[in-house]
């Protein structure tokens, strides 16, 4: 797989906002990765990776085939969408999603720069104009994220961590890029159970980086359990 190097660090730095649990700016989040786990800990949260993946994979094959369907009947487009991100190592690899956009969702983009410009300050767009009937139901309730259950069992993810990005997102962590890249992106993590919606980038940063610096296998757990309750809420909103 490519492989990207660490980018320097931005003029600027991050925004310091505070955050849930004690982390109030970036004083208290260092560069270095301050928590090292054990040998254990990496040793059952990929058997846990592994082993739930698996399962939820199989327990879901109807709800897959449904979603499916459904895409293909909306529009006629791709059933999945692959996005290229950067994992552990400065990996580059191919996460899987049910796609939720038009098909010339980058394209509608680049014909409307002041649109574009606007995606560019948080990566997203609320109201985002390009994503279909289907995919607004499928991202309210995350279920365009479960074909990413097969980048997990495979080793490419994780269940919980930090958040998936493009490799041209990995300027915008500055002195943390070194950092980011220590662990494998997830599935789920502390800016999924922590009002998502209304965080911007650079406390999005800091959420990544301080579940690396706490980082526990039982902490995993919480994170994990509390992720469906939110999606529960939010898709409830």
């Amino acid at each position: 797989m490519e492989q990207i190097s660490i980018p320097r660090k931005q003029e600027g730095g991050l925004a310091s906002p505070v955050l849930e649990g004690g982390a109030s700016s970036t004083s208290t989040l260092g560069a270095s990765v301050a928590h090292k786990p054990s040998r254990l800990y990496y040793i059952l949260k990929r058997l846990f990776d592994i082993v739930l993946s698996a399962i939820a994979m199989v327990v879901l094959l109807p709800v897959f085939l449904v979603i499916a369907l459904c895409i293909k009947l909306d529009d006629g487009g791709d059933i999945l969408h692959f996005r290229e991100v950067i994992g552990q190592d400065g990996k580059r690899f191919f996460a899987l999603k049910f796609r939720t956009m038009i098909p010339d969702a980058d394209d509608y983009l680049e014909q409307r720069p002041e649109l574009k410009q606007y995606y560019l300050r948080n990566m997203k767009l609320i109201g985002d104009p390009r994503v279909t009937r289907v995919g607004r139901v499928l991202r309210k309730a995350s279920l365009d994220e479960l074909p990413q259950l097969l980048n997990v069992l495979v080793g490419q993810m994780s269940l919980v961590g930090p958040r998936i990005i493009h490799p041209s997102e990995l300027v915008r962590y500055g002195e943390f890029a070194p950092k980011l890249l220590t662990v494998k992106p997830a599935i789920t993590g502390l800016w999924q159970i922590s009002a998502r919606q209304h965080q911007s980038y650079d406390e999005r940063v800091l959420l990544d980086m301080r579940y690396i610096d706490t980082r526990s296998f039982f902490g995993d757990l919480i994170i994990l359990f509390k992720t469906p309750r939110v999606f529960i809420i939010h898709t409830g909103d």
